[in-house]
């Protein structure tokens, strides 16, 4: 928690301390004597003297003659602001010239009176620069205090952000699981009614009961590499080909979707990309899901190539979202489903820009959705 919430005020019960630094004893001491009533004043008849006694204590405010021997006012400010840079610095001279008050003021010097000075503006100068110089102190601590609990929260995110990963990749792999863990119970539900079948029969249909064992295990090695991805995830490093996302499609279609006759392909023959068909097989399936729940009827998956890296422009029929819902789902973290995640498109976008893919949706209520990825080029 912050302390020191509110400035230091100036009261009699602690008097600002005020160093004044003259080398010549008369002004030095009828200063000193005028001020000593409202603040404790220590006195320095040089400049070097001066600067060691910043050093030893925090001073409010400093007033300093501009010419002095050995080392001027204007040499000895810029060694004071590198002790501190939160005092208050007044400058005297009975030389005044503006340009010598231009000096003092470009080097660090919070205020420039003529020398000898009018008693009542010096008090209320000295009253003004004390109270800035608090205020200045108090916003220091602050920030100090605020530089802490920053590195503090930086320090405790880096220690729990595996976690944080592990947490996430978890969330991630059972939302991802659902679709095939589905595929193989209605398959191997298929497999067990076929079965039952050819007993009766005296002979097995062993073409079908092929295909059907040949989706399952398709199936359960995605699965596979879902659980594999998950233990991994923090060292996980996904291996790269080329992958023909025409097929790859067909392929999700036939696996995870039980052959949908909802999804179509149209345009290129053969689309090649260079990534991890394992995680693009994950965008495909979160894509035709969407889909599918918004009750789309029609899906339809158009490659084409563009600027020598391949477009895939996927819409549905669904119910579609006006361009708030868009843009939130595409965020992901949002979902209008009574019991969904909304990680679907979230996940879509991570794994698409892995590849140096983008993903655009345009979609308006009542119109369906589209989908845009694009692909950059082999190399």
């Amino acid at each position: 928690m912050l302390q020191d919430s509110t400035p230091a005020q100036l009261d009699s019960s602690e008097k600002p301390l005020v160093l004044i630094v003259d080398d010549e004893y008369g002004p030095r001491e009828s200063i000193a004597y005028t001020l000593s009533s409202e603040f404790e004043v220590v006195t320095a008849d040089r400049a070097s003297e001066g600067i060691k006694r910043i050093q030893e204590r925090p001073f409010s405010v400093v007033i300093m003659d501009i010419r002095m021997p050995e080392m001027d006012g204007i040499r000895a400010l810029e060694a004071i602001r590198k002790i501190d840079t939160e005092l208050s610095v007044v400058m005297l001279t009975g030389y005044g010239t503006l340009q010598t008050a231009q000096q003092s003021m470009v080097h660090g010097a919070n205020q420039y009176l003529r020398k000898p000075p009018d008693i009542p503006e010096l008090l209320e100068a000295v009253r003004r620069q004390a109270q800035a110089a608090s205020t200045r102190r108090h916003q220091a601590r602050l920030n100090r205090q605020m530089e802490s609990m920053n590195m503090a929260l930086k320090r405790e995110i880096s220690e729990k952000e595996p976690h944080i990963w592990q947490a996430r990749a978890a969330v991630e792999l059972v939302h991802d699981l659902v679709n095939p863990l589905t595929v193989m119970i209605g398959y191997s539900g298929l497999l067990v009614e076929e079965a039952k079948k050819a007993r009766l029969l005296g002979g097995a249909s062993s073409e079908t009961l092929v295909g059907y064992a040949d989706v399952v295990s398709r199936a359960a090695e995605y699965c596979h590499h879902l659980a594999e991805n998950w233990r991994q995830t923090s060292r996980h490093s996904s291996e790269y080909s080329d992958v023909d996302l025409v097929g790859l499609v067909q392929q999700v279609k036939e696996v995870i979707f039980f052959n949908n006759g909802a999804i179509r392909v149209d345009g290129l023959a053969a689309a090649y990309v260079r990534g991890s068909e394992f995680e693009l097989t994950r965008v495909l399936q979160n894509i035709f899901k969407n889909a599918l729940d918004a009750g789309a009827l029609h899906i339809t998956a158009h490659f084409s190539e563009v600027g020598g890296g391949i477009r895939v422009s996927i819409a549905d029929d669904g119910s579609g979202m006006d361009e708030e819902t868009a843009r939130r789902a595409l965020k992901g973290g949002f979902t209008t489903k009574a019991h969904g995640t909304g990680l679907g498109l979230g996940i879509c976008r991570h794994l698409l820009g892995a590849h140096g893919a983008t993903l655009e949706l345009v979609s308006k209520p009542g119109c369906g959705t589209t989908l845009l990825l694009q692909f950059p080029p082999r190399r």
